[in-house]
């Protein structure tokens, strides 16, 4: 069980007060009076989502890491960085250190999938291309969207830093 801040990894206790500061500007209320923004502020914005998207992940991942389920993320990550990798010779290595490490039976981080998936999955590989971890990606997806997710909202340290974004 997760136990606080403490529990946390440095680099991510080191962002909790930029997380603070990131996300103040953020509870506030709008300024409707004023109409348009500058490009310069948008780009502001999206660089401090970009931001506290990773710190999110940073915190989701050591909540991961405390309830022994970690691989499911990096499972997930795995993927979307496969999935985005132009076609080239590597695409079957790749495809086959990630089947090897997470998805066959007795990897040494498997990810829960059902028999069916971990078929499908192992006949993609005979002709590997960005999609053929789809399948399995949405079903980890789902599973962390369903389990592990609401639990990681209910946890005291997302509990405290939230409750700490409010306070200001």
């Amino acid at each position: 069980m997760c136990r606080g801040l403490e529990s946390l990894p440095t680099t991510c206790l080191e962002r909790a007060k930029e997380l603070k500061a990131l996300f103040g500007s953020f509870l506030q209320k709008p300024d409707l009076s004023i109409i348009g923004h500058s490009h310069k502020t948008d780009k502001l914005r999206s660089d401090t989502l970009k931001k506290n998207a990773l710190y999110g992940l940073c915190l989701f991942r050591a909540f991961l890491v405390s309830e022994f389920s970690e691989e499911n993320i990096a499972f997930y990550l795995a993927c979307e960085d496969y999935r985005i990798t132009k076609p080239s010779s590597k695409l079957s290595a790749t495809a086959k250190k990630i089947y090897e490490e997470y998805v066959c039976s007795d990897a040494p981080r498997e990810v829960n999938l059902d028999h069916e998936t971990k078929a499908i999955t192992k006949k993609n590989l005979e002709h590997p291309s960005q999609s053929c971890f789809s399948l399995a990606q949405e079903k980890i997806y789902a599973l962390m969207e369903k389990d592990c997710y609401p639990r990681f909202l209910k946890s005291p340290t997302y509990l405290e830093i939230s409750r700490q974004v409010k306070s200001g």
